[in-house]
């Protein structure tokens, strides 16, 4: 699918009229029009407007809204259907999301919302647990065989 035609699935399952998207997203309705005719090759700048007027990350306008169905349905319904995700890397973090479903939507949140200085902190939080899930649970498991070195609590 072209798109043109993403960005129109996008806006109509989102409820907005072309009119309405214009306005969200600051650029004129003819232009809009042109984009989802494939017209126009809509530029980087164009596209991060109509995601977040969409209130999306741009990288989704890629792909169908359908692809990201498992995100809002009820948890046995997506059990149940067959998902057929835009990459694999999607795939993957859309069925890990169904074991803690809020985090995925929770940091989906973070990321629609753009805002610099809350992505920065939510990817600094995020390194920080990953190491922290590395490191071993008990600090001497870590020494070589025969070193033994009390727990200093």
């Amino acid at each position: 699918m072209a798109l043109g035609q993403q960005i129109q699935a996008w806006r109509i399952s989102r409820g907005h009229s072309v009119d309405d998207l214009a306005v969200e997203s600051h650029l004129l309705p003819h232009v809009i029009e042109e984009i989802e005719a494939e017209e126009v090759d809509p530029s980087a700048s164009l596209l991060e407007a109509l995601a977040a007027a969409l209130k999306i990350p741009p990288a989704w306008l890629f792909s169908h809204p359908t692809s990201f169905r498992t995100l809002f349905d009820d948890p046995e319904e997506v059990a149940s259907s067959t998902f057929a995700g835009p990459d694999p890397v999607t795939e993957r973090i859309l069925a890990g999301s169904r074991m803690d479903r809020s985090l995925y939507v929770l940091l989906t949140a973070i990321m629609q919302s753009g805002e610099p200085k809350l992505l920065r902190a939510a990817e600094v939080n995020l390194r920080s647990l990953v190491k922290q899930a590395k490191q071993a649970t008990i600090p001497w498991q870590n020494r070589p065989s025969g070193h033994f070195e009390p727990p200093s609590d």
